[in-house]
Parts: C-alpha cells; structure tokens; sequence
C-alpha cells in the first residue's frame, strides 16, 4: 500500500481550539481507516509544521478524499508527500538510471 507524509498546520481555529486536538486526530484515523488507509504515525512537531503523519492508503486518490474531509472541518491545512521507500521501489528505480 502507497505510503504518504502528511504536514500540517493548525489554521488560526485549530489552535483556538487546541484541547480539541486529541479528539480531532481521532476522527482523522476513522475518516483514513473508511477509505481503506491507516495513520500508521502522528507526531506533533515544533518549527514549520505543527505536526506531521505517515500514512497508508489504498490511492493518491483515497487518500485526498480523507484530506479533503479532515481539512474541511477547518482546523488544519496540509501538505502531503507520496513516499517511495529507499530499500524497495526507490533502489529499483536508480538501478535503470543509464
């Protein structure tokens, strides 16, 4: 299943509500498990990101769905990455480099 990094940041009412945090993480997980992913990782952050996720998901697609229906709730913006593990996919990758 594609792995994908998730950044994060809390818009200005997701820190006004920042005890809420705990719950709202809560439902991203049953929001990411309906689309057949998981939120394998969270780990609040300190410097440009206020918190960061590593994330299973069946598709790019499926996991925008999730992220369009977390961030809809209005109390974070993120920027996701699609990550290619280095021992697999990515090491067969650069072996076809010419």
């Amino acid at each position: 299943m594609p792995t994908f990094i998730v950044l994060g940041k809390f818009t200005q009412e997701g820190i006004t509500k920042i005890k809420e945090s705990p719950q709202r993480l809560g439902a991203a997980r049953k929001v990411t498990k309906s689309i057949g992913g998981e939120i394998k990782e969270f780990y609040y952050t300190m410097g440009q990101y206020d918190f960061v996720a590593i994330t299973e998901g069946p598709s790019n697609e499926a996991i925008m769905q999730a992220l369009f229906t977390i961030c809809s709730v209005g109390a974070v913006r993120t920027e996701t990455l699609v990550a290619v593990p280095a021992e697999k996919a990515a090491a067969e990758i650069i072996k076809k480099l010419p």
